[in-house]
């Protein structure tokens, strides 16, 4: 999962500002609240809980989000 090292994965999560409509999926999605709403655009404020389940890709109607191992 991830960059790993012995203590930690590191994931990145780009959300595209321009194609995100601030409508919440990935918010209601993920299971370990990664995501926030912030000025009416998804904003990931806890990556390093994210599971790569990728489901905030998969459900993101405008295809905003990008999870990157």
């Amino acid at each position: 999962m991830g960059i790993c090292s012995e203590r930690s994965c590191v994931v990145k999560i780009i959300v595209d500002n321009d194609k995100c409509t601030g409508c919440g999926t990935c918010v209601d999605t993920c299971p370990v609240g990664v995501y926030e709403l912030k000025d009416n655009k998804s904003v990931p404020v806890k990556v390093e809980e994210c599971l790569v389940c990728r489901a905030c890709e998969a459900q993101c109607p405008a295809g905003a989000i990008q999870v990157i191992e």
